[in-house]
């Protein structure tokens, strides 16, 4: 069984914790105490990347990650030097709503003869950056046409391209530490109207906004500022992951 095969089966259940770390701001020996926290906390996946400056260290903070866990390691690559050889599995994503074809297409060719040789599982992933994501790192620098809050449909429209094209999975971005997250209105009108596995990150700090998604259709909700700002990491996961259902 793959891993996105796995991905899915288990978030049939109740959707699936992602944490996700940044090589940008963490050690070999923080991505290990992180992700040991993680885990002891019941999160089910660990995310890698970010948008500015995660290429510095990746390598590093994957095996740190794996030293502090058994976690799934999922790239969440921001450009094409995001990838590596020891990650179990790759987000193959496209930025549907940026204006420059580069983070569209023009990336991910560059990307794919790089991927395929090294093996690296790869799961088909719409990007989708919502309002206010224009201001975040990963809107700045991928040039993004944010969409609206208030119009569901085009985030539905989006989608609904993404699996016509053949990707399997869409990702609702509000932006790395946003102050709203994806609105709910907008996972359940994705949800009620495609097949796609949907993930959603940005903004998630409290375990009603975890369960409110979920609750709308999330297969995996994405947190990773909220655990970066310190405290009891362990007890964060755990009642996030308990607004999780699964």
């Amino acid at each position: 069984m793959t891993l996105e095969e796995e991905i899915r089966r288990r978030s049939e259940g109740g959707a699936l914790l992602a944490v996700l770390l940044d090589p940008a701001n963490l050690t070999r020996e923080r991505a290990a105490e992180l992700a040991s926290q993680a885990e002891r906390g019941g999160a089910d996946l660990i995310f890698i990347g970010g948008s500015v400056g995660a290429a510095f260290g990746l390598n590093d903070t994957i095996l740190g990650a794996k030293e502090g866990s058994d976690l799934p390691i999922v790239l969440f690559p921001g450009n094409v030097d995001g990838v590596s050889p020891y990650a179990d599995a790759i987000l193959f994503m496209s930025l549907l709503n940026s204006s420059n074809p580069y983070w569209i297409i023009q990336a991910q060719a560059l990307a794919a003869p790089v991927v395929r040789r090294l093996g690296i599982e790869v799961i088909p992933t719409a990007y989708l950056i919502v309002e206010p994501g224009q201001t975040s790192a990963a809107g700045w620098v991928g040039w993004v046409n944010p969409i609206p809050r208030r119009k569901p449909e085009i985030a539905l429209a989006y989608s609904m391209a993404a699996e016509l094209l053949g990707m399997r999975w869409v990702y609702l971005e509000a932006g790395s530490g946003a102050e709203k997250p994806v609105p709910a209105e907008m996972v359940a009108a994705v949800r009620a109207r495609t097949d796609l596995g949907i993930i959603v990150g940005g903004g998630l700090r409290s375990p009603d906004q975890v369960r409110e998604r979920v609750r709308a259709g999330a297969d995996v909700v994405v947190v990773g500022t909220h655990i970066e700002e310190g405290g009891d990491v362990v007890d964060k996961v755990r009642s996030l992951k308990e607004a999780t259902g699964g």
